[in-house]
């Protein structure tokens, strides 16, 4: 189980951390050939437009799109999210645009009004520990997209197929079972494609 870290800004050694206690191989991503040896891939929290530019500069842009129609996993926190998701409030034209929500941007306000919550996620557990610093939320999800945790009624995790978006920053602490829920979702997705 090779699991890739999109290496190009955010808190990329702190999911490195959460991938192997989960007992994968982590892998930073520096290099758009490198997503050829990957089973799934977290792209991490940041700031989407920074994230944006860095991805053509290094001309990440369609090999990421060819790694999302592949069918295999991928995992956005926070901008992450933001370069998942098909719609962005505020903005004409998504970045991959591969999962079926619309998004806000920094919705939960800016970075002096970060904070923690104590969230409940289906299939994952009660009491997860979520840090939101500059956070987006869902604010609409197709009908395919599964509903995973709310804050306040506010969408802020979800799943699409093989795609997972979260507002928050799992890495940020030491709980690993999100973490461990998107490797597991790369595992099935595997074996799907070895079948």
């Amino acid at each position: 189980m090779r699991i890739g870290v999109l290496g190009l800004q955010g808190a990329v050694r702190e999911h490195v951390r959460s991938i192997e206690a989960c007992n994968a191989e982590a892998v930073v991503v520096k290099r758009t050939e490198q997503l050829e040896e990957l089973d799934g891939l977290i792209m991490p929290g940041g700031e989407s437009t920074t994230m944006r530019r860095l991805i053509d500069r290094y001309g990440f842009l369609e090999p990421l799109k060819e790694f999302a129609a592949s069918g295999k996993p991928i995992f956005g926190t926070c901008a992450g999210l933001i370069l998942l998701a098909n719609n962005i409030v505020g903005y004409d034209e998504p970045h991959l645009g591969v999962m079926d929500v619309m998004v806000e941007r920094n919705s939960f306000g800016r970075q002096k009004e970060s904070f923690e919550a104590d969230l409940n996620i289906a299939h994952v557990g009660d009491h997860f520990n979520a840090v939101f610093i500059r956070a987006p939320h869902i604010v609409e999800a197709g009908e395919d997209v599964e509903v995973l945790a709310k804050h306040n009624d506010r969408i802020v995790l979800a799943r699409h197929g093989q795609f997972l978006g979260c507002s928050f920053h799992p890495e940020l602490t030491d709980d690993n079972r999100l973490t461990a829920y998107f490797i597991e979702m790369v595992k099935e997705s595997k074996e799907k494609i070895v079948s």
